[in-house]
């Protein structure tokens, strides 16, 4: 009888049919592994079974043959991606606000590949989580990809810079004339992607929301800013610029309540000088981008925190904090006024 087309791929078959269908609990016999490649319209008899695993067995498959009362067959006994560390790329797809749902759970469906029909159901378990705000720009993906080829190449790169307006829909800045940057790094920061990119025009770094940008395009314009950004120290950038809102940079001392410390730690990390005071209180004296979005962080903490010094940036936080209560108690006749 002449051999069906598909018999030279019987290794082949074979190996998806264990990646799809076994795992340490489940497992499949002889007969059951002949069964699925009849379906594929394979010929197989039992010792070409054997034949055929320690074929795949001596080329590096970690395939094992299990022997007991409950069952007895074989099984993929190790992958490139264990279950647990599977389960911790998909909740970090889940947690990424820079994706949109679509794309993440295109990409889940992608992971659950990498395991068994079994154990891909406890990942499809965890893919939907309430209330967790995702992006909706579809085109992050591809500008990821344009950001880091734009690094590779050494140019620059041109986008749309979207903003949300009332209607709920994103719209281009700026009429929507396109933006043209030098990209140098790309940061994760609360659960954001930005872009780290000098601005040759303005002559200074900037940083955008990468799922804010519009479609990013390669342009033949070589990179600037080099000198710039090699003095830059991003993690120390990263935490002292409070999720990206700017602001000029100064240094200052806070105090807490001892109870804070470990808002501190998380905050500004394990090398920050620690003093003292009394009364159940600490001082930290760091740098960071003086700012609203510093300012409110601050204010998150209430009376357990303060800014000791210096004293125009204390003055400053007691005004931005002055002008918070007093538009609380505006009517909407005097603020057009």
């Amino acid at each position: 009888m002449a051999k069906s087309a598909n018999q030279k791929l019987k290794l082949f078959h074979i190996l998806r049919i264990l990646e799809e269908n076994t795992d340490e609990e489940h497992v499949l016999s002889t007969q059951e592994i002949i069964e699925r490649l009849a379906k594929e319209d394979i010929r197989a008899e039992r010792k070409s079974i054997y034949d055929d695993m320690e074929c795949l067995i001596s080329f590096g498959y970690d395939i094992i043959q299990k022997k007991g009362r409950t069952g007895s067959g074989y099984y993929l006994a190790s992958r490139d991606f264990e279950l647990a560390e599977l389960k911790l790329l998909v909740d970090a797809v889940q947690a990424s606000r820079f994706m949109t749902v679509k794309k993440s759970r295109e990409l889940i469906q992608k992971l659950e590949k990498l395991a068994s029909r079994h154990q891909a159901g406890q990942l499809h378990r965890q893919v939907y989580v309430a209330g967790r705000v995702k992006t909706e720009n579809e085109r992050i993906y591809y500008n990821v990809d344009t950001i880091y080829k734009a690094i590779a190449e050494n140019v620059c790169i041109s986008f749309t810079y979207l903003e949300w307006e009332l209607s709920k829909a994103l719209k281009p800045k700026k009429d929507g004339r396109k933006y043209l940057v030098s990209p140098w790094a790309l940061i994760w920061e609360d659960e954001n992607y930005y872009l780290a990119a000098y601005d040759s025009e303005a002559g200074l770094l900037k940083h955008y929301r990468v799922d804010k940008m519009g479609d990013a395009e390669l342009t033949d314009k070589a990179r600037e800013g080099r000198e710039q950004f090699d003095k830059l120290n991003l993690a120390e950038y990263t935490k002292q610029t409070f999720g990206m809102f700017g602001g000029e940079e100064e240094t200052v001392t806070l105090e807490f309540e001892n109870r804070l410390i470990g808002v501190v730690m998380d905050r500004f990390g394990r090398d920050t000088d620690i003093r003292k005071q009394a009364d159940g209180r600490f001082r930290v004296r760091i740098k960071c981008h003086v700012s609203g979005q510093f300012f409110g962080w601050l204010a998150g903490l209430g009376s357990g925190a303060k800014i000791a010094a210096p004293k125009e940036v204390k003055d400053r936080y007691k005004q931005w904090l002055s002008d918070i209560l007093e538009e609380q108690d505006r009517t909407p006749q005097e603020k057009s006024i």
